[in-house]
């Protein structure tokens, strides 16, 4: 398992990520590109909320004649779209040495995520680490499995009632209410 702080950027190639990993490569065959951005949005949204990420997803817009933009997902999470003729490497690459450049003390982590081997050696060059789809997409498995698992356990450790939820003030107070004791 990667160590992951709170003061960590993921960048995300996000069409990387679309042509590696199984699911988002059957969804956007299935259903289009759209719906496997929108999938892939949506499992980093939770993967990066648990793990207090702040996440960029890249797409590149080579080919489409626009500037580039970005919006805000969610709260971890923002999409990248390139400008005409840059692709994601590139602008993941400027992300990198920008970054470093003007933050040379900074103890925030850089860490991106693609299996493209020769962006792999430039941003590593830069100063930021690397994981592949692969093993981001096993990250994400294992931080949800371990998500849920937790879950569970507290459903099951507080019983069915309302009752085992409450702090023990509460509970007390409850408690004296039911009996008729002040």
């Amino acid at each position: 398992m990667i160590s992951i702080s709170s003061q960590t950027i993921l960048l995300v190639d996000g069409y990387n990520i679309i042509g590696t990993w199984n699911n988002l490569k059957q969804v956007r065959d299935e259903n289009g590109l759209e719906s496997a951005r929108q999938t892939l949005l949506d499992t980093l949204v939770n993967y990066t909320g648990y793990k207090s990420l702040e996440t960029k997803v890249v797409f590149d817009s080579y080919y489409q004649n626009t500037p580039s933009y970005q919006e805000k997902y969610s709260d971890s999470v923002s999409i990248h779209y390139t400008s005409y003729r840059e692709t994601a490497d590139t602008y993941i690459e400027k992300y990198c040495a920008n970054f470093r450049r003007k933050n040379p003390h900074t103890s925030t982590r850089i860490m991106v995520a693609t299996s493209d081997q020769a962006q792999r050696h430039t941003v590593v060059g830069y100063g930021a680490e690397w994981i592949s789809a692969q093993k981001l997409a096993q990250e994400v498995h294992d931080t949800k499995k371990r998500n849920k698992r937790n879950h569970r356990h507290r459903s099951k450790s507080q019983g069915r009632f309302l009752f085992a939820s409450l702090d023990a003030e509460t509970q007390q107070a409850l408690s004296q209410m039911r009996f008729g004791i002040k």
